[in-house]
């Protein structure tokens, strides 16, 4: 006779998936708040009710039909997180007026390390960076929850439409039709789930340093060189967003409170599998807390950059509210 599990072995069980989880509940939510928030209501539904787990399934698909189930009602009375680009306005010009709107719940990047998007986690197959891209996060905001789910499902984690009919509580059928409607929806906005994302090259590499030489040494003009020609420069919680290098520039020029060399402080971290920064700002002699700043790489330029104006975000990075370095005048 076999003994009954425990909430011991739960625990020993259960706490390896915890990354995994986390990114999957990110997928459905669009935040890093509200990520952590539902992995830690899974583990606390699924600790409770685990002297009742049978087996008949994986206890990780246990975990992910608990997950999915948490997401889902969540989601009930949540609305959709938003980029600036997804609200259906135009780009603005550089010297119009910024709007910040603090009742949006906008879109949150991700740290790679909450997301367990490194090449050697073992949870990289439904970690992988291309199920996490920022431009994928937002374009599943736009699908409605339980296409979300659906396509979540059965795309990233390659589960089968009847496992999948369970865990979201529809039909096989209506697995099917969700799946088709929200992979069309998606093929108009979103990179593939099938295009890859490899390692830097030397020339990204290159172009990154470039980069940040350019914003701490406020050389703007230079700036106009790195980006794509269809650029797009986006900064929630402003509602507006800006296309095209020479708006980048001018709205750099004429809206950030940079005014000189050394006033800003760009330290690499990883977000969303991409290359990304967190943007300190000094003021009276002191480097604080600014934005973080993820960046989409076309080639050798950066086709977008997302500027996200959220004090509390550095705290998920682990970054410090000052930052201890050198100045430059």
């Amino acid at each position: 006779m076999t003994d009954k599990p425990t909430s011991e072995d739960f625990l020993r069980l259960a706490d390896p998936m915890r990354r995994e989880l986390f990114a999957h509940c990110y997928r459905m939510m669009g935040s890093v708040h509200d990520a952590e928030d539902l992995v830690q209501e899974t583990y606390l539904r699924a600790w409770k009710a685990y002297e009742g787990f049978e087996g008949r399934s994986s206890l990780r698909t246990w975990l992910y039909r608990i997950a999915t189930t948490t997401c889902l009602t969540a989601l009930d009375s949540r609305d959709r997180r938003p980029l600036p680009t997804g609200l259906g306005a135009p780009s603005q010009e550089a010297t119009a007026p910024l709007v910040r709107d603090e009742e949006v719940p906008w879109l949150e990047p991700a740290p790679d390390d909450l997301l367990g998007a490194g090449a050697d986690d073992p949870a990289a197959i439904v970690t992988s960076r291309e199920s996490i891209r920022l431009a994928l996060i937002a374009a599943l905001q736009h699908l409605p929850p339980r296409q979300r789910a659906v396509l979540v499902l059965r795309d990233v984690l390659k589960w089968k439409a009847a496992e999948v009919a369970e865990a979201v509580g529809v039909s096989t059928a209506a697995v099917n039709s969700l799946l088709q409607r929200a992979r069309a929806q998606l093929d108009e906005v979103a990179p593939s789930l099938d295009d890859p994302v490899g390692p830097l090259t030397p020339e990204q590499r290159e172009l990154l340093d470039r980069y940040v030489a350019a914003f701490e040494n406020y050389d703007v003009d230079g700036l106009v060189h790195l980006f794509t020609e269809d650029a797009v420069w986006e900064m929630p919680p402003f509602v507006g967003w800006y296309q095209g290098p020479k708006t980048i520039a001018e709205l750099t020029r004429t809206q950030c409170p940079a005014e000189r060399a050394g006033d800003l402080r760009l330290v690499p971290v990883a977000a969303n599998g991409q290359p990304a920064f967190a943007v300190y700002l000094r003021e009276d002699g002191v480097y604080g807390r600014f934005a973080i700043m993820v960046l989409t790489l076309s080639g050798d330029r950066v086709g977008h950059v997302g500027m996200f104006f959220e004090e509390k975000l550095f705290d998920a990075f682990g970054l410090p509210p000052k930052w201890e370095g050198s100045e430059t005048n």
